[in-house]
């Protein structure tokens, strides 16, 4: 595993299963990318873990390292331990191994990169994991419900939450930013947002000073894989087009290149496409998902993916 930015690096931000399954199609195509993970998780494991010890949470840096482990590394043994979560009613009770232990490798090392560089060399992972944060920052939106606008604060709370999101914001709103993740973005020749939770794991890059800046100022090339389906809560009642439009709402800025998605999960293709047109990007069609027409197959995704990127990076 290196501990720098390779030429042509793909970066994949995002966070939980969508970022894992992502990073598990790059690792089809040969390429060792760079996670960059979020830090607004609250919930389970990782919530009493940034609440009593005031670490970033670990749960999805851990689920980053696992899906990042190749098929040389000898045995899946090791995935299944970090992956291995607690039973009982003790003060370990639904705590994930993974979890434990990279706190744990914070503590001895006093430095979140360097704990995540030693787990990532002992798993010979493929790639590198970093926090777009180096402190973990809360998840906070104004949105509007049938009872009026209220403010939600916290990743969990949020994505229960059924309504028109109209503002989304950090606290602190300057978290510091990973000076490794914003070195990593800039060095990219791609940035890969999505799958994922669309307000709590996706959006939040955006707003991270540094990374934000350094996204803009990247000639990567930027690809969005839309999600197959609407999350209950923060993303009820969406089509594939609306992903676009509160994109284009919140960051008008923010221009893509590439939008993949599955026909599955498109019902609104003109609409789609022109929401797309008004950020710049392109769509690309594709079979992503499980035959069952569930979540994505990295190895469907491997394949779309390896038409959106550049030459260079392939």
């Amino acid at each position: 595993m290196s501990d720098g930015p390779p030429v042509n690096t793909v970066v994949a931000l995002g966070g939980g299963h969508g970022l894992s399954v992502s990073l598990r199609a790059l690792r089809l195509l040969d390429i060792e990318p760079v996670a960059v993970v979020g830090t607004g998780d609250d919930g389970g494991s990782s919530g009493r873990l940034r609440e009593h010890l005031g670490v970033p949470p670990p749960g999805d840096l851990r689920m980053a390292l696992v899906a990042l482990v190749g098929d040389g590394s000898g045995s899946a043994l090791w995935p299944r331990v970090l992956q291995h979560r607690f039973g009982g009613s003790g003060d370990v009770e639904g705590h994930a191994l993974g979890n434990l232990l990279l706190v744990a490798l914070w503590e001895e090392t006093g430095d979140v990169v360097a704990g995540l560089d030693r787990l990532g060399r002992v798993l010979e992972a493929r790639g590198r994991v970093l926090p777009n944060s180096l402190e973990p920052v809360v998840v906070a939106a104004r949105v509007r419900t049938i009872d009026g606008a209220r403010d939600i604060v916290g990743q969990a709370r949020l994505t229960l939450t059924v309504g028109h999101v109209e503002g989304l914001r950090l606290l602190p709103e300057h978290p510091r930013a990973c000076p490794e993740a914003v070195a990593a973005i800039r060095s990219a020749s791609t940035l890969v947002f999505g799958p994922g939770s669309w307000y709590t794991s996706v959006l939040p890059h955006l707003l991270v000073p540094g990374i934000s800046e350094a996204i803009a100022a990247s000639s990567a090339r930027r690809v969005l894989v839309l999600n197959a389906t609407p999350q209950a809560g923060e993303t009820q009642g969406f089509e594939a087009h609306t992903y676009l439009e509160t994109w284009w709402g919140l960051f008008p800025d923010m221009g893509l290149d590439v939008v993949v998605a599955d026909p599955r999960a498109v019902s609104d293709a003109g609409r789609l496409a022109g929401a797309a047109s008004r950020l710049g990007a392109e769509v690309h069609l594709g079979d992503l998902l499980v035959s069952s027409g569930g979540g994505h197959d990295p190895a469907r995704l491997a394949a779309a993916l390896e038409g959106a990127l550049p030459t260079a990076a392939r």
